[in-house]
């Protein structure tokens, strides 16, 4: 399980296990993670986890929230991440398992494990993508109309933060996007993207804050 090391001059003063989706850390006693300091702000951030993947967010706090010496408003979490917040230091310790299945591309808990694939048709009416095809996300319109993002990184952010952004992340067998954060649902193919991940196909077409964009492979 995933869990957040809270250190102060390099002594560690707690260890929080991140057991909900949604946990904030601050000052207020009413705070999952509870940092009693004036540097820290009575909400400071929030973490939020979607599947797998961690989420840290800063809630307008005074003194802003930093990830390895840079300041972020909301940012995906990676294993041994460092979290500052004021003198404190917050280590971010991913699941040991999700960290193994990222490094060896091997299957996910709780997905089928392989099995010997059966003879199929040269064309197969579902497209697939395999552990060497990459993804790219094409702009439709707006002023950046005919610009491709390539989906080179383990998990991508598309769209305007605080109004529509989802998350798009490969994973050995594929591409899936799920809603991470803004008041407006992204769309996949007319219809509402929540944070559960949906498998992309190519040809896939999202929209998000007005921008159209087109989920392709390459």
């Amino acid at each position: 399980m995933p869990k957040m090391i809270v250190s102060i001059d390099g002594v560690v003063i707690k260890e929080v296990q991140l057991t909900k989706d949604r946990m904030t850390l601050g000052r207020r006693p009413y705070n999952d993670i509870v940092i009693d300091n004036l540097a820290v702000s009575g909400e400071h951030a929030v973490i939020q986890m979607v599947g797998t993947e961690v989420f840290l967010e800063d809630l307008n706090s005074t003194n802003g929230t930093y990830i390895n010496g840079k300041a972020v408003k909301k940012q995906l979490l990676q294993n041994n991440d460092t979290v500052e917040i004021g003198k404190y230091k917050i280590r971010f310790q991913g699941d040991q398992a999700s960290v193994n299945t990222e490094k060896t591309m091997v299957y996910r808990p709780g997905t089928p494990a392989p099995t010997p694939a059966p003879p199929t048709p040269a064309a197969p009416a579902t497209p697939t993508t395999d552990a060497h095809q990459t993804g790219a996300i094409r702009v439709l319109n707006g002023a950046a109309a005919g610009r491709e993002v390539a989906l080179v990184k383990v998990v991508t952010t598309i769209g305007k933060p605080g109004i529509s952004v989802a998350a798009i992340t490969r994973r050995p067998h594929g591409f899936v996007v799920a809603h991470v954060d803004g008041s407006e649902s992204p769309m996949l193919n007319g219809s509402p993207i929540q944070a559960e991940p949906v498998v992309l196909k190519n040809g896939d077409l999202l929209e998000l804050a007005g921008i159209q964009m087109q989920f392709v492979l390459t």
